[in-house]
């Protein structure tokens, strides 16, 4: 068992003083807020990457071979860079500060969806949502979930929570102001529309977080080397590596039903969902205050898999398909809501800027999920023309969560076997 244990059990007299330093929000809540706008932006036009994809295929490239599997890796792309700009943002923080990076992050997503209005070739989407895009939100997003933990202690939870529920509603409303737009004005101007609402939104975001002086230390200043941030000993830790494998198990089944609901009545089902999906966040972080960060996200992950198996698999009628979206909403992003501080709790504070890299980079592997579950699919169709399609997309997403569920479960019981604590 790690060191970790006797962390949970006790705390040292230094620990009880910092935690009285830093306080239980104040100005954190205007962090968090700053921290949930960036939420909005990123993970909002990352996640709804379809709508786009959709537009292109009917419009600009209906006649391009395969232009499905090339314009669906513009999504992909913009996925992997927001999870792999961890260790470059740890290189910049000392050299122009945690403000500086994330100004630096504001310009790119701003630059990234201005620039992909004037894209006129696959490709150039990929370097502008892809790559400028999804470096900038990258910033951005391991730079918040860095510092909005230092305001909190008591209501930690409550705080990850409402910033994770910000994908939520990016994922609720982006997609109607992509529609919108790209019937009225054309697919061009809606980047440069989300454009600028990044730059106002994100600008706010930078004038908002700053890092809590409290923590502060002279070894914070120092500028580092990319060997000092990427420490791989860090692998050796048993309970952080069940840590990585449970979240991208759960992250391969995460993404499907965003992807595969049926299309015809898609937008209102991926709406929905993505409604609860903010309401669950939220819910996530309050109950993680009070049953305690590791029991919440076990559950939460064990009724998300039980959703696909008991309804989705079932879901035959609209209705039946509304209350999936329902549920599963509800229960599938606790995971975003506590990856933060899951992984502080497993590694402590000095290993945690390394612990949450290595663990974002490590989660592009989620990304492939709806493609590895694509190519069976349609490998059992051709096989098996009778196969009811889409169950197999059903099945692996539940399987995930399921088997995500027992690693945290491994993962919980190391950690301590007491389940009357709050862990």
């Amino acid at each position: 068992m790690s060191s970790i244990t006797s962390s949970v059990n006790t705390h040292s007299p230094s620990d009880n003083e910092e935690e009285k330093e830093v306080g239980d929000g104040g100005y954190g809540w205007c962090v968090a807020l700053g921290a949930f706008l960036i939420q909005i932006t990123s993970m909002g036009i990352n996640t709804t990457w379809g709508v786009m994809q959709n537009y292109y295929e009917q419009h600009f490239f209906k006649d391009t071979p395969n232009a499905v599997v090339t314009l669906s890796f513009v999504g992909t792309l913009g996925l992997c860079f927001m999870r792999a700009g961890g260790p470059l943002a740890q290189l910049l923080e000392p050299r122009i500060s945690h403000r500086g990076v994330l100004f630096v992050g504001c310009c790119l997503k701003a630059l990234g969806m201005i620039m992909a209005g004037f894209a006129t070739q696959i490709y150039q989407l990929y370097i502008c949502q892809g790559l400028l895009f999804g470096l900038g939100a990258s910033f951005m997003y391991y730079t918040s979930l860095s510092l909005t933990p230092q305001w909190f202690t008591k209501r930690k939870g409550l705080a990850l929570g409402l910033v994770a529920s910000g994908s939520g509603i990016g994922g609720l409303v982006i997609p109607f102001i992509m529609s919108t737009v790209n019937n009225s004005l054309g697919v061009h101007w809606t980047f440069r529309i989300l454009g600028f609402m990044c730059l106002g939104m994100d600008l706010t975001s930078c004038a908002l977080i700053k890092e809590n002086p409290a923590m502060k230390t002279h070894q914070d200043e120092k500028k580092k080397k990319l060997s000092d941030i990427i420490q791989l000993q860090v692998l050796k830790d048993t309970d952080y590596v069940l840590w990585i494998i449970g979240s991208d198990i759960a992250l391969l089944g995460y993404f499907i039903p965003f992807y595969f609901l049926p299309y015809s009545q898609g937008a209102v089902l991926l709406a929905l969902t993505s409604a609860f999906n903010f309401v669950g966040r939220g819910l996530t972080g309050y109950c993680a205050d009070y049953l305690g960060q590791l029991n919440t996200n076990m559950g939460f992950t064990l009724m998300g898999g039980l959703s696909c198996f008991l309804i989705w698999t079932f879901a035959t009628t609209y209705a039946a398909l509304l209350g999936f979206s329902f549920v599963f909403g509800l229960f599938c992003g606790s995971y975003f809501s506590l990856l933060s501080p899951i992984t502080a709790l497993i590694l402590g504070k000095e290993r945690f800027p390394t612990g949450l890299s290595l663990l974002l980079i490590f989660n592009i592997i989620g990304v492939f999920g709806p493609n590895i579950a694509s190519a069976i699919e349609t490998s059992l169709l051709v096989q098996y023309p009778d196969y009811p399609p889409f169950l197999f997309y059903k099945l692996f997403a539940g399987a995930c969560y399921v088997l995500a569920t027992l690693v945290y479960l491994v993962l919980r019981l190391r950690i301590n076997k007491d389940w009357k604590r709050c862990l």
